[in-house]
């Protein structure tokens, strides 16, 4: 990929700051507009920090929210890369104005920008989220396609966590490729699907290419140890680092795709230096199933300590049991393949974490806490 000026959003988070040390040693200028939200970052985090951490990048502090701060960074960039959003499905439940404003009105200033100014803008790249699709693809005993809505209340209280057909007859998951039904079970998600949707829609109207990446579970060193709202390998870190029980939710046997950030920082970079034309999206994922307990399993194996887990039943509104992504439309248009697999990564994880300070489980308790108290998690299974 040619040297490119690119602006990212979020560029001082975890995936951003990985992409912008990425960029920055292939020649690219790269500017980076960050709020350093302190559930993210941590209260201290000055813009000296920062600096340091991008390795030479433009920095400038702000909220996608505030037209102003867009105006300072925007101009003067061929390439948009738009990953600032709220993150987490579990606080998205009680939190959906800030979710909402965050996510839909930050992307929409960037959008009344290209559209109101004069700009040298040539490509956008959206984060976009396995989260968009709620519930994966499953197939039936004859091979028929179903996209299952949320999971009933009175199953999940009774222990029967896996999606049936409409008709109750049983479901087999199986990759969600990119035709999938979108039909999201949170208000992240839904905002997600938004921000996705408002750039696209942008994208094609203006005669700009863009792009969005449904990113599925992302974890690697950088990821935060202290945010208790996102991220299961940070949060089981700090649980096994203390010595604390983890609670694992449903019967553990709910899956994810987990994704290692180098391979995520790839297909982001190959979606910024792509010449395809026209509005795409893509999956970026691993291909593969990991469930709960073997996330579990691999973590301790890895500290060398034994888990000390509780598979409680528990479960929180707005989860889905099952999504791994199909990659072979990615694989075809930009040539993404992963390169790292989940043990590999879990270790390289491990090997950063224990040299940065641990979270702490009154964080993580407080926000299980959260959900309890309003009712989006619900006690016990059979």
């Amino acid at each position: 990929m040619s040297a490119r000026r690119v602006l990212i959003t979020g560029g001082a988070g975890f995936i951003g700051t990985h992409l912008t040390r990425a960029l920055l040693a292939q020649g690219s200028e790269v500017t980076v507009l960050d709020n350093l939200l302190p559930q993210v970052h941590g209260a201290d985090r000055s813009d000296e920090d920062v600096v340091a951490a991008l390795g030479g990048a433009a920095f400038v502090r702000g909220d996608v929210r505030d037209a102003e701060a867009w105006t300072r960074a925007y101009d003067g960039h061929d390439v948009i890369v738009h990953l600032a959003a709220e993150t987490g499905t579990g606080q998205s439940m009680y939190e959906a104005a800030r979710y909402t404003d965050v996510n839909v009105v930050g992307t929409a200033r960037l959008l009344d920008l290209l559209t109101n100014t004069s700009h040298q803008v040539s490509r956008l790249v959206v984060a976009s989220s396995r989260s968009i699709y709620g519930e994966g693809r499953y197939l039936d005993a004859d091979g028929g396609v179903h996209y299952p809505g949320a999971r009933r209340v009175e199953d999940l209280n009774a222990g029967r966590f896996e999606p049936l057909a409409a008709d109750g007859t049983p479901l087999q998951a199986t990759a969600t490729d990119e035709d999938s039904r979108i039909h999201p079970s949170s208000v992240y998600g839904i905002t997600k699907s938004t921000q996705e949707q408002l750039v696209l829609s942008i994208g094609e109207a203006l005669g700009i290419p863009a792009v969005g990446l449904r990113y599925q579970n992302v974890f690697g060193p950088g990821q935060s140890l202290s945010n208790p709202y996102t991220g299961i390998l940070s949060i089981f870190t700090t649980l096994l680092r203390s010595g604390a029980a983890i609670n694992v939710f449903e019967d553990g046997r709910e899956s994810r795709d987990f994704v290692f950030v180098s391979d995520v920082v790839e297909a982001t970079r190959l979606a910024i230096g792509s010449d395809l034309p026209g509005s795409r999206v893509y999956n970026v994922g691993t291909g593969r199933a990991v469930d709960v307990l073997e996330v579990v399993r691999t973590l301790a194996a890895t500290w060398g300590v034994e888990a000390d887990y509780r598979v409680t039943g528990e479960y929180r509104l707005g989860d889905i049991r099952h999504n791994w992504a199909d990659l072979t439309r990615i694989r075809a248009d930009l040539g993404f393949t992963p390169q790292v697999d989940f043990a590999a990564g879990v270790a390289a994880f491990a090997e950063w974490a224990r040299a940065e300070e641990a979270g702490t489980v009154g964080d993580y308790e407080r926000s299980l806490g959260e959900m309890r108290s309003r009712g989006l998690m619900p006690g016990g299974g059979a």
